[in-house]
């Protein structure tokens, strides 16, 4: 017998609004355990502001079933056999982990300060002890050991945000990212001690492509070691990368050395146990994120060969990522044993460029002619693409930003079960989310776009009752021990030392 059971019962956590308009139908579906055990998609369709979900009698194992295994799967999970067998159809167990360091590319724009109107525009809104809790992600599991910065001289103004006050925090930096480390019970539950390295991008705006130098130069050129100079990458990512400001106390290092000596310093720490480095980003946060893949295996790996019991595992989760070198490039990344997954939207553009014309969907002589042009461009690791259309939630016509959205994106992971496969909803992700920074929802949720906001814009009522903006703790710019990880790399000129 059917019988329909309200939303709340679902596992997909619907906002209140959205309650009184959808329905469940099935066959005695009373909790999300349930639901979560229905092996065929559930069937949507749409009809004006209600929304039918029929769910077939078909069962398999538990989320909860599914991340027992990770202990002994997470090296296949994180790319070990390039996830052969796990994206055709979707692994249950990686969809969980993509979402997951989603998640933690995403707190990089919920934490940041984009308000031109704040002093402390262009840093993270929250002390490094308080970030995860102050985004409602202490469940996540990890500590945030080092926020990173890059220098805002760098020619990719849609990735700065400065402050429009004479008094700021920085005239030179911007929060570029973290490095965090799992603690104890979330290492024993994944199987490994797990470094994370988080970059942050550039939201939904499409503009930062066109600012692109658009010319490979090669990586070796800005200090990043590599014995072949036909390995080239995009000279604006690199120079990003690879730059800092003397005068700053935020970017008298770059990028590349914060980064490089926090991934060591935890490496030592944890030189006893299994340990993997994983790094994700989306967008111009995604190419970061390749780059200092490729960086940290070349670079800090190779001293640390003997760390673990099956070697350091490098793996990069990439979402809506830009091209980032050459062909050379992704044969030294791959070379060097980085795995590479990139998630990205077919109808988003980001992914497309740089090398709109010479790229790897060339065949292999043509590309092999074109290597020695400025503009000849590879895509890494492995893809999986996913179709925005194929979301029953989702505006098929919405503005061509909103394809490169993250949130939109796993949203989007949530519900792909494989090509041809009909879209469910799996994890649990409230849709509503989708909206939190753009217009990409159908109008009949009524989840209102760009909804998320800060109360009162970070004003605060002091004790007389003036209307003010609270001053924000001084973050330390950078450890005492950098010095001795940088001569440990290699990376001190020896008029530093």
């Amino acid at each position: 017998m059917m019988m329909a059971t309200s939303i709340s019962n679902m596992v997909i956590p619907f906002s209140k609004t959205l309650q009184p308009s959808l329905r469940l139908v099935g066959n005695n579906l009373p909790s999300h355990e349930t639901h979560r055990r229905t092996q065929s998609p559930i069937r949507v369709a749409a009809r004006d502001n209600s929304l039918d979900l029929v769910v077939e009698h078909n069962y398999k194992p538990k989320l909860e079933d599914h991340l027992k295994r990770l202990p002994e799967a997470w090296r296949q999970i994180h790319g070990e056999g390039d996830w052969a067998g796990l994206l055709e159809p979707m692994d249950p167990l990686l969809r969980t982990e993509l979402i997951r360091y989603g998640e933690m590319a995403q707190a990089c724009y919920d934490a940041f300060d984009f308000d031109p109107f704040s002093k402390y525009c262009g840093s993270c809104r929250f002390t490094p002890g308080a970030f995860f809790p102050s985004l409602h992600m202490s469940h996540i599991g990890y500590n945030v050991t080092r926020y990173l910065y890059a220098t805002a001289n760098i020619n990719l103004p849609n990735f700065f945000n400065k402050s429009r006050w004479p008094k700021m925090w920085s005239k030179h930096a911007n929060w570029a990212g973290y490095v965090a480390v799992s603690d104890d019970a979330t290492s024993r539950r994944l199987g490994r001690r797990d470094i994370a390295v988080a970059w942050r991008g550039t939201v939904t705006r499409l503009e930062w492509v066109a600012d692109l130098k658009d010319f490979l130069k090669p990586i070796s050129s800005n200090g990043v070691p590599c014995p072949d100079e036909t390995v080239k990458v995009e000279a604006g990512f690199l120079d990003l990368y690879t730059d800092k400001e003397d005068n700053c106390g935020y970017c008298k290092y770059s990028a590349r050395e914060q980064v490089l000596t926090e991934v060591k310093r935890l490496l030592e720490i944890y030189r006893y146990e299994e340990v993997s480095v994983t790094v994700t980003g989306h967008s111009l946060g995604s190419a970061l994120a390749i780059l200092s893949g490729y960086d940290i295996a070349e670079t800090v790996t190779v001293m640390g060969s003997g760390v673990g019991r099956g070697g350091v595992l490098v793996s990069v989760v990439s979402f809506s990522g830009p091209r980032v070198g050459n062909l050379r490039f992704k044969e030294r990344l791959e070379g060097l044993g980085v795995k590479v997954l990139r998630v990205v939207n077919v109808h988003d553009v980001v992914p497309k460029a740089p090398g709109v014309v010479f790229n790897e969907r060339l065949p292999a002589a043509v590309m092999k002619v074109a290597e020695g042009l400025p503009w000849s461009y590879s895509h890494v690791g492995v893809e999986l693409a996913l179709d925005h259309k194929k979301s029953p939630f989702l505006n098929p016509n919405a503005d061509a930003a909103c394809a490169h959205n993250l949130e939109a994106l796993l949203h989007l992971l949530d519900g792909y079960h494989g090509k041809g496969e009909r879209f469910v909803l799996a994890s649990g992700r409230d849709p509503a989310l989708v909206n939190k920074g753009c217009d990409f929802l159908k109008d009949h949720y009524m989840i209102p776009p760009n909804w998320r906001q800060d109360e009162n814009k970070g004003m605060i009522r002091s004790n007389d009752g003036r209307w003010m903006q609270p001053e924000r703790p001084k973050f330390d710019d950078h450890s005492q021990d950098m010095h001795h990880h940088l001569r440990q790399l290699g990376l001190l000129a020896s008029s530093d030392i």
